[in-house]
């Protein structure tokens, strides 16, 4: 097959795709509350020929293509959403609290049309077709709740397992990772509960302000990175939600915190772990808390790591598909994906040892829009991912999104 015809192959699965996407774009829905997008992808995926199963570790959707024999090859996508308010201005913007600030909704119209077309083009594979819509990804629970459900025992050894993801790059090009850099962070999320003891705000010394004492925990924290890492180490340590009080005049029981902790490597998260945790009873105890706090992790993820050889080989077909000078080299990044529980970082979950991984950045804006932003330079950069404003440029982006990963599959398809 002439690679290049793909992409227009993919024209022929677009209207579907991009009417879930739509779809799912205004009714997003946060992590552990996808019933809605659930029942959306795996609509389409039964649309497009696959035996389908929901409630896999929670809302998660498993579509199943059988073709003869031959590779098992799995293809993921999340469901979830972000807790943002989108401001994008866009038609077809989310219509509630929630925002699929990410490219979820993005990745899951992918998915349905890669699983479309590859049942289109049956006469080009043969082996099994496995596509995963997991929930709760951006709280890191999800792929851990789906293989603690049995997912490999119930539908098979994976050959490979590949995703892609979303980011602020040139729509039609996709970005791969070198051998030694990890495609994103160990990462982990705690909860934190300071306990204080409330009263009056007339008679602060007859309470014990547990909000004092978790300013100081936010301010303390900072020097996890600028006096506790070195600086050839790279750590991430952001407190992104801070809960107190009811009104002014009252000081509260206890104050609640969020935060989330990424590092370059698993040796690197346990020491910054282990700082938080000291930071957080050291501050309650000078603040003379009636107890000690609660620091729990509530979530926990290996840096992402990808197949080496399986990464060259579908690094090639992209660069096929696409065209000289459009498969990137991705530098890495901070942010953080439960997806390394697929492969040998879960598999004290699932049993499985050697399964490869393959995850690829995917561009979603408009080069046009592109080139202008950062031709403008760094004061103008475009929107990133998490911020209310992303908003791939569904236009161009969707085409190159389906066929990035059906040609992946049909690579992975022919390797054995």
């Amino acid at each position: 097959m002439n690679p290049p015809s793909l992409l227009v192959l993919a024209g022929d699965v677009l209207r579907p795709a991009l009417t879930l996407y739509m779809d799912l774009h205004a009714h997003p829905e946060t992590s552990g509350q996808e019933a809605r997008t659930a029942d959306r992808f795996a609509g389409r995926l039964t649309a497009a020929g696959c035996d389908v199963t929901q409630g896999v570790g929670g809302h998660g959707v498993v579509g199943v293509l059988r073709n003869g024999d031959g590779p098992r090859v799995w293809l993921r996508a999340e469901l979830d959403a972000l807790p943002i308010r989108e401001r994008t201005g866009l038609p077809y913007a989310s219509r509630n609290d929630a925002m699929h600030a990410c490219g979820h909704d993005l990745h899951l119209a992918a998915a349905t049309g890669a699983a479309e077309l590859l049942a289109r083009l049956s006469g080009r594979w043969r082996g099994t077709l496995v596509v995963v819509g997991q929930p709760a990804e951006e709280t890191l629970g999800g792929a851990e709740a789906m293989l603690r459900d049995r997912l490999y025992e119930r539908f098979g050894r994976p050959d490979a397992v590949l995703a892609q993801h979303a980011a602020p790059l040139p729509s039609g090009t996709v970005a791969h990772a070198t051998d030694e850099t990890p495609m994103a962070a160990a990462g982990a999320v705690l909860d934190v509960t300071v306990h204080g003891r409330g009263g009056h705000a007339a008679t602060p010394h007859l309470a014990v302000d547990p909000v004092v004492a978790a300013a100081a925990i936010v301010t303390r924290l900072q020097n996890v990175v600028a006096r506790e890492t070195a600086p050839d180490d790279q750590v991430t340590l952001t407190v992104g939600m801070l809960r107190a009080g009811t009104a002014a005049n009252v000081i509260p029981d206890e104050a609640a915190l969020g935060i989330g902790v990424r590092a370059s490597s698993e040796a690197s998260l346990d020491r910054a772990l282990s700082a938080v945790r000291r930071i957080v009873l050291a501050e309650s105890a000078a603040a003379g808390a009636p107890r000690e706090p609660e620091v729990t992790v509530v979530s926990r993820s290996a840096a992402l790591r990808c197949d080496p050889s399986t990464t060259a080989s579908i690094r090639r077909s992209h660069s096929r598909l696409l065209g000289a000078g459009r498969a990137l080299t991705w530098p890495g990044s901070m942010a953080a994906e439960d997806f390394p529980l697929f492969g040998d970082a879960g598999a004290g979950i699932h049993g499985q040892h050697g399964v490869p991984l393959v995850y690829w950045m995917l561009g979603v804006l408009n080069p046009a829009a592109w080139g202008r932003a950062t031709a403008d330079g760094p004061d103008t950069p475009p929107a990133p991912n998490h911020s209310p404003y992303f908003a791939p440029d569904i236009r161009t982006a969707l085409r190159p999104a389906i066929a990035a990963l059906t040609t992946a599959a049909l690579d992975r398809f022919a390797a054995t």
